[in-house]
C-alpha cells in the first residue's frame, strides 16, 4: 500500500476491521434477539409467528434508517474526514446497544417498551450507515489498484466478524444457562458487553491517520477556490447511474446474507422446534468459512474482475437457495451446518469482491455519501424486508419454495447490477478527481 508506512497499515486495517465488527456485532446481536427473544419480551403474542414477525418488524426499522445514516455520517466523511465519522458513527452504535441491554420488558412497563426499543433500532441503524463506507474507503484511498480488492476485503469481513462474535456469545449462554434463564434475564449480557467492545474500538480508530486521498482533494478544492457544493446532492446530480447499480449489485448479496443466517435461527427453532443451539452453532462455523473466503475471492478479484467474481456468487446463492431447505429440513446437526456453509460460501464470493467495487464506483469528493446511499439502499430492500417477506411466504404458502424462489429474485438483481456496471478493477482513485 502507499501513503502509509507498514505499522500504519496495519493499524488502518485493524482499526477499519475492529470497528466494523463491533457494529455488526451490535447489529446482528439485535436481530438475533429479535428471533429468539424479544417476540416474548417486547412483543408478547399467542401466535410465535406473528410475535416474531413483530419483533423482526422494529429489526427491520433499523434498516430504514441506515440510508439516512450514510446520507448524513457521507456528508461528514466527504466535508471533515474519514476519520471523524467513522469515530462518531462508533460511539453512538455503542450507546445505542448498551441502552437496549438496560430496557425495561413489556411486562414491566407496558407498550412504552417496544416504543423505546424502536428508538434505539433506529439509532443503531443510523449508526451502521455511516460505518461500512467510511471503513472500507479508508482502506481503499491508502491504497494502489493491485490489491484494493483484497485490502479493501478486511473490512469486508467486519459483517460475518460480528456474526461470528455475536453468536459465538449467544451460543456461550445458551450452554451456561436454561432457556428460562435466557428469556430472562441473560439476553442482556451481549449487549452490556458493547460498553467494552466500543472502548475498544474508539482507542483503536481514533490512532489511524486520514485519507491521503480526502486530503489532497479537501487541499487541491481549497487553492482551487472550488466552491463547496453539499456531497450528496453532487453525487446524485452527477452520478445517479452509479448509486443505482451500488444498490442493486446489494440487494441479492444482503438478503441472501439474513436468509442464510438470521431467517435460518428463525425456521430452525420457530417451524423445526429444534434447539437454537443448532442453529446458532451452524452460523458460527460457518461464519469461519466466510472470513476466509471473502478474503480469498477479494483477492481473486485483483486479477479477474470485480464484475465475474460477484456474478457468479450471485448466482451459486440464487441456485443454492432451494436445496438449503431441504438440507435444514434433515434436523441434523451436519446437514444444518452444510447448508449454511454452502449459503455463506457463496455470499463470501459476492461480498470478496463488491468492496473494492462500490469504493471505485465514486469521486473522493462524493464517494463517501455515493458508496453508502447506494450501499444502504440496497440493504433495506434486501437485508430489511428478506426475514419478513419470508415469513409471511412461509405462513402464506406453507411451504419453503416461495422462500426460495424469493431469495433467487434477489440474487438475480445483484447479478443485472453487476452486468450493467463497467468493469473498475484497474481504476486509479486518484485520477478520477482530476
Amino acid at each position: 500500500m502507499v501513503g502509509a508506512t507498514r505499522r500504519g497499515v496495519t493499524r488502518l486495517i485493524a482499526a477499519s476491521t475492529i470497528g466494523t465488527t463491533i457494529e455488526f456485532y451490535d447489529f446482528f446481536l439485535y436481530a438475533n434477539a429479535a428471533a429468539l427473544v424479544f417476540n416474548k419480551t417486547f412483543f408478547p403474542s399467542q401466535d410465535p409467528l406473528t410475535g416474531t414477525l413483530l419483533a423482526l418488524g422494529t429489526y427491520a426499522v433499523g434498516f430504514v434508517a441506515r440510508p439516512i445514516g450514510g446520507m448524513v455520517f457521507g456528508h461528514v466523511g466527504d466535508r471533515h474526514g474519514r476519520r471523524a465519522a467513522l469515530v462518531a458513527s462508533l460511539l453512538l452504535m455503542g450507546f445505542a446497544t448498551t441502552a437496549i441491554g438496560l430496557l425495561p420488558t413489556y411486562a414491566q412497563v407496558g407498550a412504552v417498551a417496544p416504543v423505546l426499543l424502536t428508538v434505539l433500532r433506529l439509532l443503531q441503524g443510523f449508526a451502521l450507515g455511516g460505518e461500512w463506507g467510511g471503513a472500507v474507503l479508508l482502506v481503499a484511498e491508502h491504497g494502489s489498484p493491485d490489491r484494493r480488492g483484497y485490502w479493501t476485503s478486511w473490512p469486508q469481513t467486519g459483517g460475518p466478524l460480528g456474526n461470528l462474535l455475536c453468536t459465538a456469545v449467544l451460543a456461550v449462554l445458551a450452554l451456561t444457562m436454561n432457556e428460562q434463564a435466557f428469556a430472562s434475564w441473560g439476553w442482556r449480557v451481549p449487549f452490556l458487553l458493547s460498553a467494552v467492545l466500543v472502548l475498544i474500538g474508539w482507542w483503536i480508530r481514533r490512532r489511524v491517520e486520514e485519507s491521503p486521498l480526502f486530503v489532497a482533494a479537501r487541499d487541491r478544492a481549497e487553492r482551487e477556490g472550488v466552491a463547496s457544493s453539499t456531497p450528496l446532492v453532487e453525487v446524485l446530480r452527477r452520478d445517479r447511474r452509479g448509486v443505482l447499480i451500488a444498490m442493486l449489485a446489494r440487494v441479492g448479496e444482503n438478503a441472501a446474507f439474513y436468509m442464510f443466517t438470521t431467517f435460518l435461527v428463525v425456521y430452525v427453532t420457530q417451524v423445526l422446534n429444534l434447539p437454537r443451539s443448532l442453529a446458532l452453532n451452524a452460523v458460527t462455523l460457518a461464519s469461519v468459512v466466510q472470513i476466509a473466503g471473502i478474503l480469498g475471492f477479494g483477492a481473486l478479484s485483483d486479477r479477474f474482475g470485480r464484475r465475474p467474481i460477484a456474478i457468479v456468487g450471485a448466482i451459486g446463492a440464487g441456485v443454492w437457495a432451494f436445496p438449503f431447505f431441504t438440507l435444514v429440513n434433515q434436523g441434523t446437526a451436519l446437514a444444518i451446518t452444510a447448508a449454511v456453509v454452502i449459503g455463506l460460501g457463496f455470499h463470501a464470493v459476492i461480498a470478496g469482491a463488491q468492496a473494492a467495487f462500490f469504493a471505485e464506483l465514486f469521486g473522493t469528493r462524493v464517494r463517501y455519501s455515493g458508496a453508502s446511499v447506494g450501499y444502504q439502499l440496497g440493504s433495506v430492500l434486501g437485508g430489511a424486508l428478506a426475514p419478513i417477506v419470508a415469513i409471511a411466504l412461509l405462513r402464506s404458502y406453507g411451504s419453503t419454495l416461495a422462500v426460495s424462489a424469493y431469495i433467487a429474485a434477489m440474487a438475480l438483481l445483484t447479478v443485472v447490477g453487476m452486468a450493467v456496471a463497467r468493469e473498475t478493477r484497474h481504476r486509479d482513485l486518484a485520477q478520477l478527481d482530476r
